[in-house]
C-alpha cells in the first residue's frame, strides 16, 4: 500500500489491479464466464489462422484480412484476459509499472488494429461487389502486404504517445479499480491535470474510430447501391450472403467498443463497476465471435473445421 498523504508524489513501482469494484461477491462466477469466453477466442482464432495458413487455396485477399483479424483478436485477448484470471482466482493483481505500460500498450494497439482491419474488409467487399473484374488486379498479394504494415503503423503512431500521457506524478493510490491497465483508468491516479489524456482519447475515438466507422459506412452504401442495380433477385442475394459475416463483425466490434470510449470520457457520472465491465466486454466478445462468425458463415471454412475434427477423430481410432 501506498503512503496515506495524498501530497505525497510518486512514481509507482507497482500497481495492484483491485477487479471489478462491488462486485467481490460473483468474482468466482464472472472470472469462469470470462475464462471460458477466452478459451472460446483462443481455440477458434487458433484454428481460424492454422486453416488459413495451411492450405494455399485459402490465400485468397478476403481469408488474409480474416487471418490479421485472428490475429489481432489473439493479441487482444492474450494481452488482456490472463492477468484478469490471475485477479479473480489468485488476487494477483500486483503489476510492475513497466509491465502495466506494455499491457496499455498492446491492448490499445490491437484495438486500433481491428479496426482498421475491418475497414480494409469493408474495401474488400467493395472492390469485390463493385469492381468484381479488376478484384484480383487491384488486391494482389503486394497491395494487401501494404495494407497489412499500414494497419500496424498507423496502430503504433496513434498509442505510442499515450505512454508519455500516463507518466505523471502520483500520489495517494496504486489501486486502479480496474481488472487490467487501460489507459484513463491509470491516468485518473494521478495527483496532476488529466485533461490532455482525456481530450486525446476523445480524439482517437472520434478522429480514428469514429473516421473508420464512417468510411465503413459509406463503402456499404456505395455497395448497396451496386447491390440493388443488380438484375435479378439471386444476384443480389449472392451478392448480400457475402457481406454478412463482415457486416456480424461490424456489429460485434463496435458496438461494445463504443459504450466504454465514451463511458470513461465521463466516468465520473458512471459507476466504476459498469465502466469495468464494458471494458472487460470489448476485449473478448469480438475474440470469441469472430471466429465463430467467419467458421459457420464461410462454407470453406466450415467445411475445413469440420475435415480437421473428422481427420482427429479418424486418427483417434
Amino acid at each position: 500500500m501506498m503512503p496515506a498523504d495524498n501530497h505525497t508524489f510518486f512514481a509507482p513501482m507497482t500497481y495492484i489491479l483491485t477487479g471489478i469494484p462491488g462486485t467481490k461477491e460473483s468474482h468466482v462466477w464472472i472470472s469462469i464466464l470470462l475464462c471460458l469466453m477466452y478459451v472460446v477466442a483462443l481455440f477458434g482464432n487458433s484454428l481460424l489462422l492454422f486453416i488459413i495458413v495451411t492450405e494455399r487455396s485459402r490465400h485468397e485477399p478476403m481469408y488474409l484480412f480474416v487471418s490479421m483479424l485472428a490475429a489481432a483478436d489473439l493479441l487482444l485477448s492474450t494481452t488482456a484476459v490472463p492477468k484478469m484470471l490471475a485477479v479473480f482466482w489468485f488476487r494477483a493483481g500486483e503489476i510492475s509499472f513497466a509491465a502495466c505500460l506494455t499491457q496499455m500498450f498492446f491492448i490499445h494497439v490491437s484495438f486500433i488494429a481491428e479496426s482498421a482491419i475491418i475497414l480494409a474488409m469493408a474495401f474488400d467487399r467493395y472492390v469485390a461487389i463493385c469492381d468484381p473484374l479488376r478484384y484480383t488486379m487491384i488486391l494482389t498479394k503486394s497491395v494487401i502486404e501494404k495494407m497489412g504494415l499500414a494497419v500496424v503503423t498507423r496502430s503504433f503512431c496513434i498509442i505510442f504517445p499515450l505512454i508519455f500521457l500516463v507518466k505523471m506524478k502520483f500520489c495517494g493510490t496504486n489501486l486502479p479499480p480496474h481488472t487490467y491497465c487501460e489507459h484513463l483508468a491509470i491516468a485518473r491516479l494521478a495527483c496532476e491535470d488529466i485533461t490532455v489524456s482525456i481530450w486525446y482519447g476523445l480524439a482517437v475515438a472520434i478522429f480514428v474510430i469514429g473516421l473508420d466507422t464512417v468510411l465503413i459506412a459509406v463503402s456499404y452504401g456505395l455497395i448497396l447501391r451496386a447491390v440493388f442495380l443488380l438484375p435479378s433477385k439471386d444476384a443480389r442475394l449472392k451478392a448480400l450472403h457475402t457481406c454478412s459475416s463482415h457486416l456480424c463483425v461490424i456489429l460485434m466490434f463496435y458496438t461494445p467498443a463504443f459504450f466504454p470510449i465514451f463511458a470513461h470520457q465521463f466516468g465520473h457520472i458512471i459507476p466504476g463497476y459498469i465502466l469495468s465491465l464494458l471494458t472487460n466486454l470489448y476485449v473478448l466478445i469480438p475474440p470469441m465471435l469472430n471466429p465463430i462468425v467467419y467458421g459457420l458463415k464461410t462454407n470453406e471454412i466450415l467445411k475445413r473445421v469440420i475435415n480437421v475434427f473428422l481427420n482427429s477423430q479418424s486418427q483417434c481410432v
